[in-house]
């Protein structure tokens, strides 16, 4: 292999093919009868379409140059384009996971008619292009044999189904359960949270209470899991079995998000001098800058990841806590069209390398390199909220971005006072002349601006 490519190390559980990286460019290989799969779905043209409708990441053949990059061995070579940023199932919203999993429905359903299916029902495969779903593993498509079972069902339950369902169901967010289960919610655990009053629902006494039963059954019995192996699904069952998903996902809502939106839609003003003069210095900075990624963090509705796009910003990653806030910056984006993809972040415990040596899904800060950040009523929240050290809070941050606006509020400032409340104020460091300290021994303060009394933005180059 060329000493100028490598491997992506969360791509080794498809033995057909594996991901490969060669400069800025995004390669995949294609092994053996993956190859045969590859060329007939090609032949058939479902590619193109699922390309042309936006369901399907693009693609081009490049096997000539296969040698040149010491890939020789592979069957086929595919460049993709590269992805400004990989987001994970448990880093997403309820209506990102609820896109994600009708996304995945849809090109099922397209695929059978086409004779085609999926191998596989791993919500990874799936990414965002602002909020829009696309899938992205090709060699998971392969010909459909008429009459097999859907292969990917248990893992659907898991990565899709389930988490929804705790979302739906139990009002219960599911994204530190995830993070912790790679694989997903498996439905023998779902099915002890469940009470008997939610249990009579048909998809989950299907998808969730048979499912758990079963596992149990065939995890204790060889005889049982070979007899599950040689099961027969007629094709006409197996759509209605998607479409009949497909139905009851579209329909599942969150209750305590009900009133999020109405909410927001009455309280917020953008008419406020304060507000206007944030929107002003962040795209002073942003134009200036131009950056090609932009990190929101606390994006709250995406007001100024809004901001951002409009000033010049190529794409926006917005990060919050709140699901709330990650529900309204959604509606916004799908709603304007806009480039934000609001996933959730604990800034406090961001997401680590994990998986498999520690290395099959990549932290934070391994999975991009944003050229800018915004961080606008936020650092109180790990300082004081989470008693985070001042220093390190500003050092993380400048790890993240080398430019970007940070707004620092003062001990007195009203949200401050919030935070220190109910707790005894420890943080004698944290005040706006140590921040501005901290910050200029680690960058250079290009500019700052008092937007209230209480609140002052810098805006910073890193050293």
């Amino acid at each position: 292999m060329n000493p100028a490519v490598s491997v992506e190390a969360g791509s080794f559980r498809d033995p057909s093919g594996r991901v490969i990286y060669a400069d800025d460019r995004v390669f995949r290989t294609v092994m053996g009868t993956a190859a045969d799969s590859f060329r007939q779905a090609e032949t058939s043209g479902i590619f193109r379409k699922l390309i042309a409708d936006g369901m399907l990441v693009d693609f081009a053949d490049i096997t000539d140059q296969a040698p040149a990059w010491g890939l020789e061995e592979a069957d086929m070579l595919l460049e993709h384009p590269r992805l400004p940023f990989v987001s994970y199932p448990y880093e997403w919203s309820f209506s990102l996971h609820k896109a994600a999993a009708l996304a995945h429905l849809d090109l099922h359903l397209d695929l059978l008619r086409s004779g085609f299916t999926l191998s596989d029902a791993t919500a990874y495969n799936i990414q965002f292009d602002g909020v829009r779903p696309k899938f992205i593993d090709h060699l998971s498509i392969r010909p459909y044999e008429d009459g097999e079972i859907w292969a990917g069902h248990r893992q659907f339950c898991m990565q899709f189904l389930n988490p929804l369902l705790m979302w739906s169901v139990l009002d219960v967010q599911p994204n530190h359960w995830f993070r912790g289960s790679l694989e997903g919610i498996a439905p023998e655990d779902l099915a002890k949270l469940l009470p008997w009053s939610k249990r009579f629902n048909w998809t989950i006494l299907t998808h969730v209470i048979a499912q758990a039963a079963m596992q149990r059954r065939y995890s204790n019995s060889a005889a049982s899991s070979a007899k599950f192996g040689k099961s027969r699904l007629p094709k006409q069952s197996f759509e209605a079995m998607l479409r009949g998903l497909r139905s009851t996902i579209a329909k599942l809502d969150v209750p305590s998000h009900k009133t999020v939106w109405n909410d927001y839609a009455q309280n917020t003003s953008y008419a406020a001098p304060e507000t206007q003069a944030k929107h002003e210095f962040v795209q002073e900075m942003v134009a200036k800058v131009e950056p090609d990624l932009l990190y929101d963090l606390g994006c709250n509705s995406g007001d100024y990841s809004k901001a951002a796009l409009n000033a010049g910003a190529k794409k926006v990653i917005g990060l919050d806590f709140d699901h709330g806030a990650l529900e309204v910056a959604y509606r916004r984006a799908q709603s304007e069209g806009l480039d934000l993809l609001p996933v959730w972040l604990d800034a406090a415990n961001p997401s680590p390398n994990q998986g498999w040596g520690q290395a099959e899904r990549k932290g934070l800060a391994q999975r991009a390199k944003p050229d800018a950040l915004l961080a606008l009523a936020f650092i109180h929240h790990i300082a004081i909220g989470r008693n985070v050290p001042l220093d390190m809070a500003v050092d993380w941050l400048l790890s993240l971005a080398p430019t970007g606006v940070i707004e620092f509020p003062h001990k007195d400032d009203p949200m401050v006072q919030v935070l220190l409340s109910q707790r005894p104020d420890i943080f004698p460091e944290y005040r706006n002349d140590m921040f501005a300290k901290v910050l200029s021994a680690r960058a250079r303060i290009v500019k700052t601006v008092d937007v209230l009394p209480t609140r002052t933005l810098y805006w910073f180059e890193r050293s």
